[in-house]
């Protein structure tokens, strides 16, 4: 088979494959063992001609979950955008790493450009930045620049010797942090957790406490990072608040905006949940989240530094690949925690290019829209109830019942809609009580969507109750 004639039938099965994704149910759900008959991997041990290669594509297709499909509600991302898709497609074509201007000419400069952008819309002045594979990557280089420049001289000796330093982050921040503090050296003891005020806040009064304990005894408060939409709860915690303790305290204020950090783009938005963001240290969010680009795209900002990244990443080696400025153009894997680099830069700047600020703030206002939509209708149903109130895009409810176990029944429920292929939606836990944790972040959903996939619930609900008496 021809090259054209593989690429022409690729083309045709994506194509199939995108025109579908939002009919029918979003998966085709099969227990492991059977669909690992089904797929037969161990087949053609020395080698497999395209015909072969092509019914495993199509078998990829037909029991993947459909991402852009309405009944997927379980992530803070869904589908992708189709100017980011177009983007990945050729920059797998391209196959190159963006560690150096000589190899991804293009891509250096797009991100260097979408990074400018950035800056400017988070309002950090002189500041620099880099994409990397994700927020806990993100997060890790926060906290590592914080240690670094507290302490000059960790890079070099590291920390053995060195003065008692602790961090402090939100109760309900995410895990990326304690794995941070683990690859770091830190320890996890070391990051203090603070707890959560009823809306899902860090405390921040409890906060002010913990840090005059911890320097009167003789601890070097280095680093906190607050939360612009935590994971289960949406909740944002206080900037300003926390910029009042940092003039005081002098630590490094990251805040980790993985998921509720797109608010940045809507202006109305943006000074609703995000006051005070262009103070901050270092800031960071997801363009694979809300805004719908082709997993990963995510951006780390650092504010008020302009050599930060490569001070806490070069390995101060220039000797095979990175030759200082031959091209004029510092090399993005030089400032790298990465050797090779993928070309995420082609899809975000095609994205942004596409959508425009406006495009994508008008998007995450409908979002925020339809999970008011989706509040009041949990509020007005005589089936369901609100586990914890609405604080942004998350909304925390449960399935209500007589039942005694009710955790079992939501939980029922949610496996019962996964496996007939209708939706798929998250849980969490409130102390003992489990709920459903709806995320309503694909383009095109429709308060109809919304609608749809609670009288499915309903439905399921009532039929297992009526099963179990």
């Amino acid at each position: 088979m021809e090259q054209r004639e593989v690429l022409d039938r690729i083309t045709a099965k994506i194509q199939e494959y995108l025109s579908a994704r939002q009919e029918d149910g979003f998966l085709n759900f099969r227990q492991p063992a059977e669909l690992e008959e089904i797929l037969r991997l161990d087949q053609c041990r020395d080698g497999a001609d395209w015909p072969e290669i092509f019914r495993w594509i199509e078998k990829y297709l037909e029991y993947s979950v459909k991402t852009g499909h309405p009944g997927f509600v379980n992530r803070m991302w869904a589908g992708a955008n189709l100017p980011s898709l177009v983007g990945e497609i050729v920059a797998a074509a391209a196959n190159t790493s963006s560690c150096t201007y000589e190899t991804a000419p293009v891509s250096t400069l797009m991100e260097k450009y979408m990074l400018r952008e950035m800056l400017d819309l988070v309002e950090f002045e002189h500041g620099e930045g880099q994409m990397t594979t994700g927020s806990s990557n993100a997060n890790m280089l926060a906290m590592m620049a914080a240690r670094n420049e507290m302490l000059p001289e960790a890079k070099t000796n590291g920390l053995s010797g060195a003065a008692d330093i602790c961090g402090f982050v939100s109760a309900d921040a995410h895990y990326s942090m304690e794995k941070a503090a683990n690859i770091l050296g830190l320890g996890t003891n070391r990051l203090i957790k603070i707890p959560v005020t009823a809306t899902g806040e860090m405390d921040v009064a409890v906060l002010a406490t913990q840090l005059e304990e911890t320097t009167a005894g003789g601890r070097w408060p280095f680093f906190v990072a607050g939360t612009a939409g935590t994971t289960v709860r949406g909740a944002y915690d206080p900037i300003n608040e926390l910029l009042e303790l940092r003039r005081k305290y002098r630590f490094w204020l990251h805040i980790d905006g993985a998921w509720g950090g797109a608010v940045v783009v809507s202006k109305t938005l943006k000074e609703k949940y995000l006051a005070g963001i262009g103070e901050v240290d270092s800031f960071t969010w997801d363009f694979h989240k809300m805004l719908g680009t082709a997993l990963m795209c995510n951006v780390f900002l650092i504010n008020h530094r302009n050599h930060t990244l490569g001070k806490v990443c070069s390995a101060e080696d220039d000797s095979y690949i990175f030759h200082g400025n031959d091209n004029e153009v510092r090399d993005p894997g030089a400032v790298s925690l990465q050797c090779g680099r993928r070309v995420d830069s082609l899809k975000w700047f095609l994205d942004w290019k596409y959508f425009g600020r406006t495009g994508f703030a008008n998007h995450v206002e409908r979002c925020l829209a339809l999970c008011e939509y989706a509040e009041n209708v949990v509020r007005a149903s005589e089936d369901l109830e609100l586990v914890l109130p609405r604080v942004s895009f998350n909304i925390c409810f449960r399935y209500k019942t007589l039942e005694q176990n009710a955790n079992r029944l939501n939980l029922a429920i949610r496996t019962k809609l996964y496996h007939e292929g209708i939706s798929l939606v998250g849980y969490a836990f409130h102390g003992q009580q489990l709920f459903l944790r709806l995320l309503l972040a694909g383009h095109g959903l429709t308060t109809s969507d919304v609608d749809r996939y609670f009288s499915q619930l309903i439905h399921t609900g009532k039929t297992l109750e009526r099963g179990a008496s």
